[in-house]
C-alpha cells in the first residue's frame, strides 16, 4: 500500500454551494420533501401534517427543518 494519499481524490474539496442549498428558496417543494427533511415515514398521517405546515407556514415550513 501506498502510504501517500490519493490525489484524484475529491474528499478534501469544498462541498459545492449550489448542494448546500434545499431548493425551496424559489423552487418547488412536496409535502414528501417536508416529511423527509423532518425525519419521519412518509405515510398518510404525516403527508397530512405536512401539508398543513406548508398552508400555514409557505416555505418556511421546510427551511426550518434543515440544518
Amino acid at each position: 500500500m501506498n502510504a501517500e494519499p490519493d490525489k484524484t481524490s475529491r474528499d478534501d474539496l469544498p462541498t459545492p454551494d449550489r448542494a448546500l442549498h434545499s431548493g425551496s428558496e424559489g423552487g418547488a417543494f412536496t409535502a414528501e420533501d417536508v416529511v423527509l427533511a423532518s425525519g419521519r415515514d412518509v405515510n398518510p398521517k404525516n403527508l397530512a401534517w405536512a401539508e398543513r405546515r406548508i398552508a400555514e407556514r409557505g416555505r418556511a415550513a421546510l427551511e426550518e427543518l434543515l440544518p
